[in-house]
């Protein structure tokens, strides 16, 4: 393809050149970085039963879209930001190419050179995303003018306040409020509303003492296999060619993806490890700055909570969001404080916390690892 293309961006179709041929086989999930901020689409492979008859092979979530233009909270006088880089992926029709694309990609691995898939041979539907999810009533996160381009049909799962801000807009058919996952409720089945299919559910996690949720995360579940009918004992692996394969994995097992923009306090986390059945996270989406306003509100909690959720979520990807330094306006402006930090900087001080001295290569921090997804990169997460 060549570099100079317009849509949705030369960036994000070099890097879907030279990981998705290699990757898509793999039948994983896929997350795409639309802008340097935290907006974000999480593509999840459906059930191979799903796609037998050359339906769509993902399930396509758009996450806290924001992807022109201002927003202001309150007031313009009081808070107002822009993009200080410009989006990677600039449109909802943008969006969708992505994943059309990598529908086009993953349906010709799937049915072999030359031969079309029902759904790229048909009519096509009218919207690749099949759901939206926001985390906060924020403009940053729930941004009107970006939503406002997706189509009426897709349905929104949205933290309470920012359901009543969606709804009253009276665009989408169906604006959900997202349930909080709790320890008391540790089934993640219970948390796939319709009309979300069985195998994945939306939620959040919440802090206590949390009274505007502002440190909440958004919990995206699915199921990691598919029922084999012949042997229901038995979990069958998900395959690109649309095929089952029995395995001896657990048959409740699951995935998730943790995403806190502002970060979750890391002993918040308790019903991800008292979840039953087990979830295993994949992906965290926690980011490294620390921000606050003056001394009084702390905003987004950095890298040092970071590195300690990772040590409790043992996730298997942790990745960056809401670190861009955005333009700013307005009276809050000048009063908020960000403190950069390094990955190195927060597991000497998380050590330090931990152990009560400053210590190199404490095994209880060697898995942390962290990834940094830019604005129009893509990971395919094996």
């Amino acid at each position: 393809m060549d570099a100079h293309d317009d849509a949705p961006s030369a960036q994000i179709h070099l890097e879907i050149r030279d990981a998705m041929v290699r990757k898509l086989a793999t039948r994983r999930p896929i997350l795409h970085h639309l802008n340097a901020d935290t907006s974000w689409l999480l593509q999840i492979p459906r059930p191979a039963s799903a796609v037998k008859h050359g339906s769509r092979i993902y399930y396509n979530i758009l996450i806290d879209p924001w992807l022109q233009g201002g927003q202001s909270d309150v007031a313009k006088w009081f808070s107002q930001q822009w993009h200080a880089t410009e989006s990677a992926v600039k449109t909802i029709a943008e969006v969708e190419e992505v994943a059309r694309q990598i529908e086009t990609m993953a349906g010709g691995l799937r049915l072999g050179k030359g031969r079309k898939s029902n759904w790229e041979a048909g009519a096509g539907e009218e919207t690749n995303i099949d759901a939206v999810a926001i985390s906060h009533e924020f403009t940053d996160h729930c941004h009107k003018d970006t939503l406002l381009e997706v189509h009426r049909d897709v349905p929104v799962f949205a933290t309470e306040q920012a359901a009543k801000l969606i709804s009253s807009w009276k665009h989408f058919r169906t604006v959900i409020t997202t349930p909080t996952f709790t320890s008391e409720n540790p089934d993640w089945h219970d948390y796939s509303l319709l009309p979300l299919p069985s195998w994945l559910g939306i939620s959040r996690l919440t802090a206590a003492g949390d009274a505007l949720y502002y440190h909440s995360a958004l919990l995206i579940t699915f199921a990691s296999h598919a029922f084999s009918p012949a042997t229901p004992k038995k979990r069958a692996s998900l395959s690109i060619y649309g095929e089952e394969e029995l395995s001896s994995v657990d048959s409740d097992a699951a995935e998730c993806v943790i995403y806190t923009p502002h970060g979750i306090p890391y002993n918040s986390l308790e019903p991800i490890a008292k979840a039953d059945p087990p979830l295993h996270t994949l992906a965290f989406l926690h980011g490294l700055h620390d921000v606050s306003i003056s001394a009084a509100q702390q905003l987004n909690l950095g890298a040092k909570n970071g590195v300690l959720a990772q040590r409790v979520l043992r996730a298997k990807y942790w990745v960056g969001t809401h670190d861009e330094v955005k333009r700013g306006g307005g009276l809050v402006a000048w009063f908020l404080r960000r403190r950069i930090w390094t990955l190195e900087e927060a597991l000497k001080e998380a050590r330090t916390m931990v152990n009560g001295e400053k210590r190199d290569g404490d095994d209880e921090f060697e898995d942390v690892h962290f990834e940094d997804v830019g604005n129009g990169e893509s990971r395919v997460l094996e």
